[in-house]
């Protein structure tokens, strides 16, 4: 290894450690403030964040205008990114307190009325994916079904910093919420096999090899991997999400149950569509908490050519879903 790649490597490790002894600071910080000391202040870095970051504002107004139905430059549009960014100081606020919480502390701010109908599909003798957005507080729910002593694996990124993801991974074990790096999905596979419970969010940004969807009223693409799992596996669908409520406190709603028949083009169109029209209903009433941050949809011309050829590949026509 030439001496250019060891310095590398040692930065990357530094860069690692720095990140991680942040993170437990900041932690250990936001564990004894007054939640709502940090999430005021939290809120104002985060507003703060939106102004002096073009890009980033550029790809959430782009979002939340379609949202509003108008156009990015309209004042409405600003108001509700500003709010957003706001909310999302508060998320990661409650998300850094998870470590200095118990387990059934947090699971006791959730209203889980929703899990009943998990309970139906795992009586079933189904595994069940549960599928949602960048929206609310994933987490919050996460915790409150392991609670219920249901293992509940969840994919997350471990390709930049493994030791942080390392930390995160000990952390959740302790909820009975499992992370599995996003470069294993075959745990996904075998937890399903198991009739465990996995969780994936789609909105992950517009990419050209997804499935194509009518969102907002225009096509792009989310992941296959929920009608992919669910074809495998026979594991059941079950759109959720899990809201940001006044004083701390969580509520958990979930969609229409979906079973996908075939790994067929068409069959998984269907049924991510069924996904995108239920995450879509979920924004629309919560526009304000969806972490949008990312370009949702084609951003040229000739990507949205692009993605209007494939939609035979689906059985699709460009007039409708």
């Amino acid at each position: 290894m030439s001496r250019e790649a060891d310095d590398r490597d040692l930065a990357t490790r530094l860069r690692e450690k720095a990140v991680v002894r942040a993170y437990r600071a900041s932690t250990w910080a936001l564990g004894r403030v007054p939640e709502r000391l940090s999430e005021e202040v939290g809120g104002l870095l985060a507003e703060s964040t939106y102004l002096a970051w073009p890009a980033r504002r550029r790809a959430t107004r782009e979002s939340l205008a379609r949202v509003l139905g108008t156009t990015p430059d309209d004042p409405r549009v600003d108001r509700l990114g500003r709010r957003t960014y706001r909310n999302y100081a508060r998320y990661v606020v409650a998300l850094m307190r998870l470590p200095s919480m118990a387990p059934h502390e947090l699971a006791s701010r959730v209203d889980m009325a929703a899990a009943s109908v998990v309970d139906d599909l795992r009586e079933q003798g189904r595994g069940v994916i549960l599928v949602g957005a960048h929206l609310g507080h994933n987490e919050a729910g996460a915790a409150a079904v392991a609670e219920r002593g249901w293992r509940v694996s969840v994919i997350a990124d471990d390709t930049e910093f493994r030791e942080l993801f390392a930390l995160l991974k000990e952390q959740r074990e302790r909820w009975g919420v499992h992370l599995v790096p996003w470069t294993n999905l075959r745990e996904f596979y075998s937890a399903l096999k198991r009739r465990e419970t996995v969780g994936l969010l789609v909105d992950w940004g517009y990419r050209p090899d997804g499935v194509p969807v009518r969102f907002f009223g225009e096509w792009t693409t989310l992941p296959a991997g929920p009608a992919v799992l669910a074809a495998r596996t026979g594991a059941m669908i079950l759109p959720v999400t899990i809201r940001m409520l006044p004083g701390g406190r969580y509520a958990a709603s979930a969609g229409t149950p979906l079973e996908v028949a075939s790994g067929e083009p068409a069959e998984v169109a269907r049924t991510m569509q069924a996904i995108a029209d239920a995450i879509e209903r979920s924004i629309r009433a919560n526009p304000g908490q969806w972490w949008v941050f990312k370009p949702m949809w084609p951003t040229t011309p000739a990507e949205r050519d692009a993605l209007l050829a494939r939609l035979p590949d689906y059985g699709l026509t460009p007039e409708g879903a």
